[in-house]
């Protein structure tokens, strides 16, 4: 997982803070500003993350959750189209061969709009959410338990925004999360890297990414999942 192994951050911005308000520190105390925007910039690192795993599901007992995988987000974000669309496309058929369930969630004004690619098929699960945990106040966890899931397969845009929320909202149902980390990303790394590292870091958190640990998420990638 090298391309989100570490991300650094320099401080530019907090130069900037810190010199506008030492400039109006001097403005009411009549104090030099310039010692404060001369200091040495300052550099941040991300905690690593750990590699992807392989897994292997249960067809039966495992769901594909596709997040907003739709037109409008899709369309003003380059990732979406570039490098999510690739992975997801084969794992689609995939899934869907292997005789998954398969869920969508997405807001009311989207649900018509979704990519072509990964469009929902007749009888999979629609939710229509308000929130970006898609099982705030939706039916999801009900769908899902009425089918016998336990395990879910969660992609979508993005991962430091609905993914990693979702990924919440799964775990304290008690469901096991897998995350394809070809399958979601954000606008910047920098975001993409807190993003899977909340999603690692959650309460019932999974950071040395122990694969399947239960009720807990693994990081893993699309062409290391297989179902038996």
């Amino acid at each position: 997982m090298t391309l989100f192994r570490t991300v650094l951050l320099t401080n530019g911005l907090v130069l900037a803070l810190c010199g506008g308000a030492a400039q109006a520190q001097q403005n009411t105390q009549g104090a030099p500003a310039s010692r404060a925007a001369s200091k040495p910039s300052m550099t941040l690192q991300m905690p690593a993350l750990p590699d992807p795993v392989r897994v292997t599901l249960n067809p039966a007992t495992t769901a594909l959750l596709v997040l907003d995988y739709v037109e409008p987000i899709c369309n003003s974000q380059p990732k979406c189209k570039a490098q999510m669309l690739p992975a997801m496309t084969p794992f689609m058929a995939q899934a869907r061969k292997a005789g998954l369930t398969v869920a969508y969630g997405t807001r009311d004004q989207n649900m018509s709009k979704w990519l072509p690619e990964v469009a929902p098929a007749p009888g999979d699960i629609k939710i229509v959410n308000t929130a970006q945990d898609r099982f705030y106040n939706t039916d999801l966890d009900k769908a899902l338990k009425a089918k016998g899931i336990t395990t879910i397969i969660m992609v979508g845009w993005k991962v430091s925004g609905s993914v990693a929320y979702t990924s919440v909202g799964a775990t304290v149902r008690d469901y096991t999360v897998v995350i394809p980390v070809d399958t979601t990303t954000a606008t910047t790394d920098y975001e993409t890297v807190i993003g899977f590292y909340q999603i690692l870091n959650q309460g019932n958190g999974n950071l040395t990414n122990q694969p399947l640990k239960p009720k807990a998420p693994t990081l893993s990638r699309t062409d290391m999942i297989t179902f038996k």
